[in-house]
């Protein structure tokens, strides 16, 4: 059977760093991590591959002889294989749990995440106005058939893996230190056979309709919690309940961070000639006084006139941003007018002619000396 390469199961170049190989590491022990892919034995295999790799090319000695002679060339100097080190471990261990290693057999409780996020689209007018949103979700409750444990009857058995101790040991260098067991988890014991009422996942869904009130000025990836309405444990108490936010665009509106950008078209000529106009903004309509001579992209701030922001209330500003619009076809009479208009004004209509003047005969002068 051919065996993989070291760098192609971390998915990294011969040349590549320690550094990013540490990376990459990282990621993939976390992708595929048992905790985060119960039952899935294709994903236990791969984690196990990727700790092999990693342990090898993290060490400078024993990638330099598995560069030069293979994995065969380790196993005669016999070097084997060390797990990632204790702080890539911890990482992976803080970045899933939010804690570090277990002394122990872990504490029974669900085999799932007692907090629930779930996505929720709202109006670009919802997300700046605040809104009140009847939301349905489905969250997790124990199994009473099998009591939580995703086994028939409840029967478990002895976890063959860490031989029931919910624990492995693994060294590095002198130091010894525990993890929780990756096949049970911590608990010693695995299901004998999957429940046939909820497939040994330990759990059954449940639909609730939830009331929620959304504060003005959220936006995209805002997290909003609600308490207690997670999920549920065999005690019957409930985690929290996390909305995380998207905010559809707006045909008008551009929204950054609180401020509102708006673009004004304006024709040229009252651009050229000034004007005063109604725009509109997000409390009704504003007054914007063009002076003679306004430019193409000229913005024009509104203080206090965009998004309240959702902790402090404090409210951005309105930029509303001036694009010219030329007019895409003229007739006879208009280009005639056009024509006396451009003349009226004498040597400025034609700036260019004066900018360029020196440079035309600088330009003769260097051919000339060719």
């Amino acid at each position: 059977m051919e065996e993989l390469d070291y760098y192609e199961i971390l998915q990294v170049g011969r040349d590549a760093s320690g550094a990013e190989i540490k990376k990459a590491y990282r990621k993939l022990a976390l992708k595929y991590h048992p905790d985060k892919n119960q039952g899935d034995s294709e994903a236990e295999e791969k984690f196990k591959l990727i700790n092999e790799a990693y342990g090898v090319l993290s060490d400078e000695e024993k990638r330099s002889i598995y560069d030069r002679y293979g994995k065969e060339g380790l196993e005669r100097q016999g070097g084997g294989f060390r797990p990632g080190s204790m702080d890539d471990i911890m990482d992976i261990f803080n970045s899933m749990f939010g804690g570090g290693f277990s002394s122990g057999r872990r504490r029974e409780g669900p085999k799932y995440a007692m907090d629930l996020e779930i996505e929720l689209e709202l109006d670009f007018n919802e997300a700046v106005f605040g809104c009140s949103k009847d939301v349905k979700i489905n969250y997790k409750v124990p199994c009473d058939s099998c009591k939580g444990t995703g086994a028939e009857n409840g029967e478990m058995k002895l976890c063959e893996y860490c031989e029931g101790q919910g624990r492995i040991v693994m060294r590095q260098g002198f130091m010894t230190f525990t993890q929780d067991c990756p096949k049970c988890h911590g608990s010693g014991k695995i299901i004998a056979k999957k429940c046939h009422v909820c497939r040994g996942t330990s759990y059954l869904e449940r639909e609730e309709e939830v009331s929620i009130e959304i504060p003005a000025g959220v936006d995209s990836g805002n997290r909003l919690r609600i308490p207690a309405r997670g999920n549920r444990d065999s005690r019957g108490r409930r985690g929290d309940l996390y909305i995380l936010f998207y905010v559809r665009e707006d045909e008008h509106f551009v929204r950054e961070g609180n401020n509102i950008y708006i673009e004004v078209p304006v024709f040229f000529t009252q651009c050229i000639l000034g004007e005063t106009i109604r725009i509109p903004s997000l409390n009704g309509e504003l007054e914007l006084s063009l002076e003679a001579g306004t430019r193409d992209g000229k913005q024009f701030v509104f203080r206090g006139e965009g998004v309240a922001d959702v902790h402090t209330g404090r409210k951005g500003d309105l930029i509303a941003q001036i694009k010219m619009i030329l007019p895409k076809r003229i007739d006879d009479k208009q280009k005639r007018l056009l024509e006396e208009l451009q003349e009226s004004f004498g040597v400025e209509s034609h700036p260019h002619k004066s900018t360029f003047e020196n440079a035309f005969e600088k330009i003769k002068s260097w051919l000339k000396g060719k």
